[in-house]
């Protein structure tokens, strides 16, 4: 166990928006850097300020963190400009950020050729923004853009690049891999280089996976005196990705034994934290991902799998407990078991679930993901499964039918609409209630009419919004006929959010199933009383 420190800084919120069908709300990144605030992140990155509304609207009502970072990213002062009056930097400056990082050329053939400058007024660029922002924020650090690149085409230019960020009063630098290109072993000698010339606790790398070695490279770097690392959550990013992190952690501190701010037990919640992540962005989560796929430990039968069973050691590399993973071996349930107990207590159920009642949720809970159901994004579903389970849920309304429609047609100036109205009955204890409501789709018109007819009765409802909606196919193969996952993230007054989830062959149906869950929730949650039949 080496001991030694290792920050780690997240970029999810930035590099990880510019994915190709990733697109990020403020609510959604607010919610990520609590989340990694939580696992024990050191530095999040927020965005770019001035960059795009979603950023600025960010950064006007970051979350409180208690124990990252926030940081701001941008770019250093443009040629022609001072660095105090540049408008890029001054939108870092109003941030509220308290760490600025500025990107800027480190290769004399990207300062000529993308900035139009020449060697020398890149360099002043780079000092005179470092050392602006070190007067504005406590601290600054320096992305070093196409550091390998221009390494490799000047040395001595590239150092000086670095130089004047370190002048200036830098706390990192940041060896940026821009393209990916570099290989681990290129990686190794050329931080050593830097090393033997600056101090290595201010050395950084930002590696791209480009040559799927995004990673490897990150590793190498650490092996050659870097002391931060960057990526992003499932290695998220522009074209092939960033660092993954989430391979990146327990390397660092299981197989390398360098410390970190993450915990053993924060540890536990990075199989949760990246299937959950995936989810939330609709994506499907990667079975055979390291540590954390679900796959990671998986053993048919046969010889592996009785080795396994003997000594787990024989066919993993790690216990997969330590990254709240699990083993899956066909001729053995127990950790399916084990892996549920750590998700009950994680609830605070603060009971006992009597072995039956647990092998019983446990059979239901995988044939319900048989068909479909994916409870890693859909926390609120899961709970609401295990308390009805437990008889701990009442009935707080019964649903005895609903009609959706839709009308495609032109209106009194011609223009072509579509209306949704929703058609609800419904019994609250001996009362019925006979509803109507339009929407802005069929699912918000169902929301209305459900939260019309129970308003009445749970007034709560009325501080409850639905604020995202998700459709994932889950049989393509079966065309227009495929069934449907629909995954409703809520929120309310209290500053709660809760994930429910709703699967059917019918998408209005399932979308039903996840309010029907996101209503429950939340009466729960408030301590609604069930009125008497």
């Amino acid at each position: 166990m080496s001991g030694e420190r290792i920050h780690l800084y997240d970029t999810t919120l930035r590099d990880g928006a510019q994915t190709q069908g990733v697109s990020f709300s403020a609510e959604d990144k607010r919610r990520i850097a609590r989340e990694l605030d939580r696992l024990g992140i050191d530095y999040v990155e927020g965005g770019w300020p001035g960059a795009n509304p979603t950023d600025d609207a960010f950064f006007r009502d970051p979350p409180p963190f208690a124990h990252a970072r926030l940081c701001a990213f941008g770019m250093t002062r443009r040629s022609g400009r001072s660095a105090a009056n540049d408008p890029g930097l001054v939108a870092l400056f109003d941030s509220g950020a308290p760490v600025i990082t500025l990107v800027g050329k480190s290769s004399a053939r990207q300062a000529e050729g993308a900035l139009g400058v020449d060697r020398e007024e890149n360099l002043r660029m780079i000092a005179d923004s470092i050392a602006e922002a070190g007067r504005r924020v406590p601290e600054v650090m320096f992305d070093a853009e196409h550091f390998f690149d221009g390494f490799k085409e000047d040395p001595e230019y590239a150092l000086a690049c670095l130089q004047a960020a370190f002048e200036a009063g830098a706390r990192w630098l940041v060896l940026c891999d821009t393209n990916g290109g570099t290989l681990p072993h290129e990686v190794e000698r050329i931080v050593s280089r830097v090393a033997a010339r600056f101090p290595p606790g201010q050395l950084a790398i930002h590696a791209h996976n480009d040559t799927e070695n995004a990673v490897a490279n990150t590793l190498a770097a650490v092996r050659a005196g870097c002391r931060q690392v960057q990526g992003t959550l499932n290695g998220l990013g522009e074209r092939c990705g960033n660092a993954n992190l989430v391979s990146l952690i327990p390397t660092l501190m299981l197989k390398m034994g360098f410390e970190t701010g993450v915990s053993a037990e924060a540890m536990r919640r990075l199989t949760q934290l990246s299937r959950t992540f995936d989810e939330q962005l609709n994506r499907i989560p990667d079975r055979h991902a390291a540590y954390v796929g679900a796959s990671a430990f998986a053993h048919k039968g046969g010889l592996h799998a009785s080795a396994v069973l003997r000594d787990p050691s024989f066919y993993e590399h790690i216990d997969p407990a330590l990254v709240g993973n699990s083993r899956d071996v066909l001729v053995s349930d127990q950790a399916g078991r084990s892996n549920l107990l750590r998700r009950l207590e994680e609830m605070g159920l603060g009971i006992e679930v009597p072995r039956d009642q647990l092998e019983a949720l446990l059979a239901t809970i995988k044939e319900r993901e048989a068909r479909g159901h994916s409870y890693d994004g859909a926390s609120a579903s899961f709970e609401l499964l295990v308390r009805r389970t437990l008889g701990q849920i009442p009935d707080y309304f019964e649903l005895l039918s609903f009609r959706v429609i839709d009308e495609r047609r032109f209106n009194a100036r011609g223009e072509l609409i579509t209306i949704s109205e929703a058609t609800i009955k419904l019994e609250v204890g001996s009362r019925r209630f006979y509803t109507v409501a339009d929407g802005n789709g069929p699912v918000n018109a169902l929301d209305h009419a459900l939260r019309q007819a129970l308003s009445p009765t749970y007034p709560g409802l009325q501080h409850m919004q639905l604020v995202d909606y998700k459709v994932r196919i889950l049989t393509p193969e079966a065309g227009t006929a495929a069934v449907t996952r629909v995954m409703i993230e809520s929120a309310d007054d209290q500053g709660r959010v809760w994930q429910t989830m709703g699967v059917s062959g019918n998408i209005i149906d399932a979308s039903y199933n996840a309010l029907h869950d996101a209503i429950t929730y939340k009466l729960f949650v408030d301590g609604a009383a069930a009125p008497d039949p």
